[in-house]
């Protein structure tokens, strides 16, 4: 609740600062002038401006009131809820554009209008005794102090929900440990906020001047008032024309760095680190534009050490496993590269090929837990041995789960423990069939199934590559994806040279 008084307080300290600079400052050279003016009954008209004065508080502090109602209560209630703080959190985001509706709207309907309706009765009961144009300059006054007032108190507001909205944030981090933000959203943009500053600061003193010009020459009764308005309606027009564009070109100015700057950030955000912000600027820009593309480039290095970290750990694990049995050394290795031939043959995109790649590595990491006089037998297993090698696929799957990151293997695990799936059905551990069978766990099986078969055992010699082919071109449509055999068959003729070079395949 301190917090909140604070920005009470400074609300109400922003407050008086803008009506001093609009009010006094620059409504005085209007309401010095019109004191001169051979005006009647100023007894009335103190009447008029005070009752319309109550009026126009009245209404301010109602919409004060109703406006910072949500984190009014906020700050009343000893545990909000998740909801009421997220809603109080916007309202405060929006307190500076409120903040703009408070002020014109009591000074239009509150001030304003009562004020000339009053005046206007008042002069029919011949208790004020004016010109009735001069109503007119009046009203237009206060509407012009009134936009003067609004863009100060915006910008003050602005400035004093910074401390607010902080607190906010820590009381929904402590309460709930959810962390507050827009997550990009605009309130307010940075083109219509300049746009309409600019033409405000360029028109509102040339709109004073004027009135306080017409004020004037009324009082000194020059021989200027009859064609006054003439040439002052060519100013204000040449001023309103040269504002709107000072405003369109400064607000570009800025909108088009920052624009610059949003589209770079959302390549980031997709994942694409090589981009790079043009640095055409020779303002502030330059350094936020410096800034951003020494932090991209910092980032893109780190992913790529990273990444080379990520390979070497997934090629150490593989690596370690083939260690187990040392006639089945670079098992692993070879299925990646096999697999890896039929993923570019069917066209598959870079993202998937590594993760392909990172799944064959592992695709036998279960088998760290099949134990030695099993894995290392010399001779046929049986059935309960082999039930027991069996189990690796889902072994392997439930190994991976225990790594951390989670969602840097969650794509490797359905691969890993679908690999010895069967298109036919008849495979393990799930018996699944055709297009059921995870995409990357039928590619893995031909890969795996033709190394296994032209590798050396100490039972037995490898075959030869010819009679693995064919083995494989009899076993479509049944032991294996008939799509994906078939491109592992074209593709090994037609590959020139396999990258890890293996004797039997170049004596081949």
């Amino acid at each position: 609740m301190i917090e909140y008084r604070r920005f009470l307080r400074r609300l109400v300290r922003n407050y008086i600062i803008g009506s001093v600079l609009a009010v006094l400052c620059l409504g005085g050279a209007v309401i010095t002038s019109a004191l001169r003016l051979p005006i009647g009954g100023f007894d009335a008209l103190f009447v008029v401006l005070f009752s319309s004065f109550v009026i126009m508080v009245s209404l301010e502090l109602l919409a004060f009131s109703r406006q910072v109602k949500p984190i009014r209560s906020l700050f009343l209630t000893e545990k909000p809820a998740l909801e009421d703080i997220r809603n109080a959190y916007m309202r405060i985001h929006r307190l500076p554009s409120l903040s703009v509706l408070r002020i014109l709207g009591p000074h239009l309907f509150g001030l304003s209008i009562p004020a000339v309706s009053l005046t206007l009765l008042f002069m029919r009961l011949g208790w004020v005794d004016l010109p009735v144009y001069y109503i007119g300059i009046a009203a237009s006054g206060a509407v012009l102090v009134a936009g003067m007032h609004a863009l100060i108190e915006y910008f003050l507001t602005d400035q004093a929900i910074r401390p607010l909205l902080k607190h906010v944030n820590e009381t929904s981090e402590r309460e709930y440990g959810v962390s507050m933000s827009l997550d990009g959203r605009v309130i307010v943009s940075t083109q219509r906020k300049f746009q309409l500053s600019a033409f405000s600061i360029g028109m509102f003193p040339l709109f004073f001047f004027v009135l306080a010009t017409q004020i004037r020459l009324s009082v000194t009764g020059s021989p200027l008032i009859e064609d006054y308005w003439q040439w002052a309606s060519i100013i204000l027009l040449f001023g309103l024309l040269f504002s709107s564009l000072g405003a369109w070109l400064l607000s570009r100015s800025v909108r088009q760095p920052i624009g610059q700057l949003e589209k770079a950030l959302r390549a980031v955000q997709t994942g694409d680190l090589d981009v790079r912000a043009s640095d055409l600027y020779s303002d502030e820009f330059s350094r936020l534009v410096s800034g951003f593309n020494h932090m991209v480039k910092g980032l893109s290095q780190r992913q790529r050490i990273n990444e080379q970290l990520l390979q070497s750990y997934f090629s150490t694990l593989a690596a370690a496993l083939d260690a187990r049995d040392p006639y089945t050394a670079g098992h692993s290795q070879r299925v990646a590269e096999y697999s890896l031939l039929i993923g570019r043959s069917a066209g598959l995109g870079a993202e998937q090929l590594d993760l392909l790649n990172k799944t064959a590595l592992l695709h036998d990491i279960g088998k760290i837990g099949v134990r030695d006089s099993v894995l290392l037998k010399d001779g046929r297993l049986t059935d309960e041995e082999f039930e027991q090698i069996k189990k690796h696929p889902a072994l392997g799957e439930e190994i991976l789960k225990q790594v951390e990151p989670a969602e840097t293997m969650a794509p490797l695990l359905p691969g890993v423990r679908s690999h010895h799936e069967r298109y036919d059905g008849r495979g393990y551990p799930d018996g699944l069939a055709g297009a059921n069978i995870p995409e990357f766990g039928r590619i893995i099986a031909v890969a795996d199934a033709f190394d296994a078969m032209t590798s050396d055992r100490p039972y037995r010699s490898g075959m030869p590559i010819e009679k693995a082919i064919a083995i494989l071109s009899e076993g479509k449509g049944t032991q294996w994806d008939p799509r994906y055999a078939q491109i592992f068959i074209d593709a090994f003729y037609q590959e020139k040279e396999i990258s890890e070079p293996r004797r039997h395949l170049a004596d081949a």
